[in-house]
């Protein structure tokens, strides 16, 4: 074989993988069809558990110097309540990061590269080979003329949400949710915020972040169907103005760059792994970018993909999948519950008794950050703490009418 594992996608989940495998002493090709630094549609949030795993692998720290904000706590406005708090710590980490893709990936990338992998940008894969087994892949450089194979004992699809590797592979997929929110999102200059903002209505919802170059991120989520009105800047900027004081403070401001858009935002779920191949990333697992999930859930699959191909384990991969969806199916629910924009009469029974308890209110931002096990915050005997028997005997009905 050429090389232990081929990573095809160099962006956060394959670099990162190949960063760690190639650290381990395996030889790792990664291939991707761009070229870096480059951009990418993003979230850019890189929650609590992932900033805990870039500060293990010596990353954040040159994230952080590099020019990316922290955001160490948030503002959560449903219109009726408004919740203020810090993130609660997690493993050394106390901040929500939004770096710049063009940061972010470039750094990862190098990262693998002087761990000893091998990365070819610009290079397209056509098919993987091999008969009951895969045992390489196919596929050219953009200047190329011809078709090359590189063998490999793994080949490791990271490649995104319409993932080459999987449909060669006949990955099966599961839990498949059609779009149902449409985002967009802009840069702006002379718009200061103090950690994040998060604006939730029954038709949008805004968040404000802080990232590189003294920039901030305006994020707007939107019922699909009502991405025609919203696409270009006028429309964009007077749906985000109807909110709160945004309209004064959005007047102030200067757009950086070109306003950025998309539909194509589905929840699925993949198998992640079969005979001679494994997923990672959105490969394997996507949802709606309206919780910014989709970067730490990235760098997870990295660091659990790298234990299980590293372990003689014969049911790593299998753990490794099993893991996966355990700890992700709360908020692959909680987030087409939030991509859905449907009415949440419980949440507005909670929220505003919520906003009076600053150490649940932690914990909350704790459950956005994936800090705080969903199902422990949402239990009844916490949610009984907070609200009382009475108010969460009505929020109880009020989700039972909801699901019916």
């Amino acid at each position: 074989m050429d090389y232990d594992v081929i990573v095809v996608g160099a962006r956060v989940a394959g670099s990162a993988t190949a960063m760690l495998l190639a650290r381990a002493g395996l030889r790792v090709l990664v291939v991707d069809r761009a070229r870096f630094p480059s951009d990418t549609l993003s979230t850019h949030q890189v929650q609590l558990p992932g900033g805990a795993l870039l500060r293990r692998w010596g990353i954040l720290d040159r994230l952080i110097e590099s020019g990316t904000p922290a955001a160490r706590g948030a503002l959560f406005d449903t219109g009726s309540a408004v919740l203020r708090g810090d993130y609660p710590p997690h493993d050394g980490v106390d901040a929500v990061y939004s770096p710049r893709r063009t940061l972010l990936d470039t750094l990862l990338i190098d990262e693998a590269r002087a761990a000893g992998a091998t990365i070819e940008e610009g290079f397209i894969v056509s098919e993987l080979i091999g008969d009951d087994r895969v045992t390489g892949i196919r596929g050219r450089a953009k200047n190329a003329t011809t078709d090359r194979a590189v063998t490999a004992n793994l080949v490791i699809g990271a490649d995104g949400k319409h993932s080459t590797i999987a449909r060669a592979a006949h990955a099966r997929s599961y839990r498949a949710r059609p779009p149902a929110s449409a985002a967009c999102y802009a840069y702006f200059a002379d718009l200061p915020v103090k950690g994040g903002e998060v604006y939730t209505r029954p038709d949008r919802m805004v968040g404000l972040w802080p990232t590189g170059d003294n920039l901030t991120i305006v994020y707007l989520g939107v019922p699909v169907a009502r991405f025609p009105a919203v696409r270009d800047e006028p429309g964009f900027r007077a749906a985000v103005s109807e909110v709160a004081d945004l309209g004064e403070r959005l007047a102030a401001a200067t757009r950086a760059e070109h306003l950025r858009g998309t539909t194509d935002l589905p929840g699925l779920m993949r198998k992640p792994y079969g005979p001679g191949w494994a997923l990672a990333g959105d490969a394997g697992l996507v949802m709606d970018p309206i919780t910014g999930q989709g970067i730490g859930n990235a760098l997870r699959d990295a660091d659990a993909l790298a234990q299980a191909i590293l372990s003689d384990h014969h049911r790593a991969f299998r753990d490794y999948h099993r893991r996966r969806d355990a700890a992700r199916r709360p908020v692959y629910d909680l987030t087409a519950r939030f991509a859905s924009f449907r009415p949440d009469r419980a949440g507005e029974l909670l929220f505003p008794i919520l906003a009076e308890n600053p150490a649940q209110v932690s914990r909350f931002l704790g459950v956005l950050t994936g800090t705080v096990p969903i199902r422990d915050f949402f239990s009844p005997p916490n949610l009984r703490g907070i609200v009382g028997t009475r108010t969460l005997l009505r929020m109880m009905v009020a989700r039972a009418r909801a699901l019916a």
